[in-house]
């Protein structure tokens, strides 16, 4: 059995075996790390507590096969999702919103290794406009429109307050930013077209108290 073939055409993955493949991505890149060359979807299960028949459905639709009795080849796999995970290819964004969060977001340094970089900052604190954080520019709101023509961003970051959070989400898609990664937890609507992933602090922390008290 050969130990990978090409890609199938566009098939859109589920959301949940999107959240689990960064996961095997990361088990996978650790044993790399301890010198293994092939890994299989046992192995992965008991590294990951996930059922090895999961493991075995979720990667079939990154198109890579095995070896029989071997498993799969630990830096071809590595390759493979990293590539289709689309950490291989940089995504420019736009923050807005240049609190506390959004200030550790463009300090964190790791982003740009899984594919996300962030060259502008907005806001409209004039004790940060016009300054750097980590080499990167913060811009007035205002200047959004002229910044964003040939900037090349794709994506927008939002971590302003709750009460402007739907007004700057329909500013980024006036601009023509077609995807948004929603730190606030509020739910923006936004067009159909618009892709838009929430990640909301507060709510995790909500599941992880009630979980925490539930277990007490």
């Amino acid at each position: 059995m050969s130990d990978q073939i090409p890609y199938r055409k566009k098939v859109k993955v589920p959301e949940p075996t999107l959240r689990r493949l960064p996961w095997y991505l990361s088990n996978v890149r650790l044993m790399n790390k301890r010198g293994e060359k092939y890994v299989s979807s046992t192995q992965l299960s008991k590294e990951t507590s996930i059922d090895s028949s999961q493991i075995a459905k979720d990667l079939s639709y990154v198109d890579i096969t095995g070896k029989t009795r071997v498993g799969y080849e630990v830096d071809t796999l590595i390759t493979v999702l990293d590539d289709f995970l689309g950490f291989t290819r940089i995504h420019k964004a736009f923050l807005f919103g240049v609190g506390s969060l959004g200030s550790a977001l463009i300090r964190d340094t790791g982003l740009t290794h899984f594919g996300l970089e962030i060259i502008g900052g907005f806001d409209i604190n004039p004790n940060i406009v016009g300054k750097k954080i980590n080499g990167v520019p913060i811009y007035h709101t205002d200047e959004f429109l002229t910044r964003m023509k040939d900037s090349g961003v794709n994506i927008g970051v939002l971590t302003v307050p709750i009460e402007i959070s739907q007004e700057i989400a329909d500013y980024m898609v006036k601009g023509g930013i077609p995807a948004i990664w929603n730190f606030t937890p509020f739910r923006i609507r936004v067009p159909e077209n618009i892709v838009v992933q929430n990640t909301s602090l507060y709510a995790h922390l909500a599941v992880m108290f009630n979980r925490l008290k539930f277990n007490e």
